[in-house]
């Protein structure tokens, strides 16, 4: 596990799906829909967060800021080491986050970006 600087840490957060009527500095969504907390950064708890690398580092992914994105913990521990496709495990309805398995794909924009960044085939 990487450990990142509070810079680094920020720069992923900031990242997060901003949501209307919500701070952005204290409350914000993954790239799935699940709420996350700010201060809940590497905590396993209902807003708890973590980095993704979005193309893993099993893979051969770094520490690009490209690369990183915020997820809810539960999201990052069930997209593991896949890419492009992954299972997610948490979304949310209203202000809550809920249990509900969803398949994703890294939208094309990404892929792309991250396919020159990582000579990917």
């Amino acid at each position: 596990m990487t450990d990142f600087s509070e810079a680094q840490i920020q720069a992923v957060w900031e990242k997060g799906n901003e949501v209307e009527n919500y701070e952005p500095n204290d409350y914000r969504k993954d790239v799935v829909g699940a709420w996350m907390q700010r201060t809940q950064y590497g905590q396993k708890t209902k807003l708890g967060w973590s980095v993704d690398h979005v193309y893993p580092e099993s893979k051969g992914g770094d520490e690009d800021i490209d690369n990183l994105r915020p997820m809810h913990w539960e999201n990052n521990l069930s997209k593991s080491n896949d890419y492009p496709d992954y299972k997610a495990v948490k979304t949310s309805e209203g202000n809550s986050n809920i249990d509900k398995e969803n398949n994703f794909t890294v939208n094309n924009d990404l892929q792309l970006r991250l396919k020159q960044l990582y000579n990917i085939e």
